[in-house]
């Protein structure tokens, strides 16, 4: 039993390698890196040696350190991605927006399930990168599918150094076996597979700290509600982490 589960979980982390357009992150890397104004950029290396894209703005003293994890397609410094990395360093949060796992413009959200371990290991070394640094709290903040690519993280069994974790608008999947505080943010407009497990996400909320908030007036993406979702998440940790 134990060969087979070894076995799998070997091709699961082939797959989700052979997954990753590695051409396509360094192309999002190249457009984005003239343009950055804020923080700095660094290359966060895998054990498989493959180098990603972070985008890390410290602090001191700091409250602690945020881990930035995007959602579907995108980048580190993409819409409220950015407004998460920036707000919250304005307020003593140390923040670390990673690259994730990237497969072809016309992937689907299944698609993107081989990539889950890639993902989960990008998010361990982060947060193994800040512990580097000196950062002794240490949160996730995730946006859409990056939120089922922090799941995997928190319950692969591993042992943890993440404290908290904020999930913007993940859908398709709840909060079972994740120990460690959750705030669940979702919006009145959002996309429906985020809407459509609202209470099944709340009853998976365990820990005492776990809360589920609802911001009205915008959608999926935000969109002219950067400030107050980054105050909601900011309010959170500062009582949280």
């Amino acid at each position: 039993m134990r060969i087979g589960i070894l076995l799998l979980t070997l091709v699961a982390a082939i797959q989700s390698v052979q997954a990753s357009d590695y051409a396509r992150e360094q192309r999002w890397a190249d457009e984005i890196l003239p343009a950055i104004l804020d923080g700095e950029p660094v290359r966060l290396e895998l054990a498989d040696g493959h180098n990603y894209l972070g985008l890390y703005i410290g602090a001191a003293p700091a409250r602690g350190a945020v881990i930035v994890v995007h959602g579907m397609g995108v980048h580190p410094d993409w819409g409220v991605n950015n407004a998460l990395r920036t707000r919250l360093a304005e307020h003593r949060y140390a923040t670390l927006s990673i690259q994730m796992p990237l497969l072809d413009a016309s992937a689907t959200p299944g698609d993107y399930v081989a990539t889950f371990p890639a993902a989960s290991a990008r998010i361990g070394q982060a947060a193994a990168w800040l512990i580097g640094k000196g950062y002794e709290r240490i949160a996730v903040v995730s946006h859409s599918l990056g939120g089922r690519m922090a799941r995997a993280y928190f319950v692969s069994g591993e042992t943890q150094p993440l404290q908290a974790w904020a999930a913007l608008s993940m859908g398709f999947d709840d909060f079972k076996d994740v120990s460690v505080p959750v705030l669940d943010i979702y919006t009145e407009d959002d996309h429906m597979p985020v809407l459509h497990l609202v209470d099944a996400r709340k009853r998976t909320l365990v820990h005492p700290a776990s809360v589920q908030r609802m911001l009205p007036a915008t959608g999926h993406f935000y969109d002219g509600k950067e400030v107050e979702v980054t105050t909601l998440v900011r309010e959170w940790l500062d009582k949280t982490l």
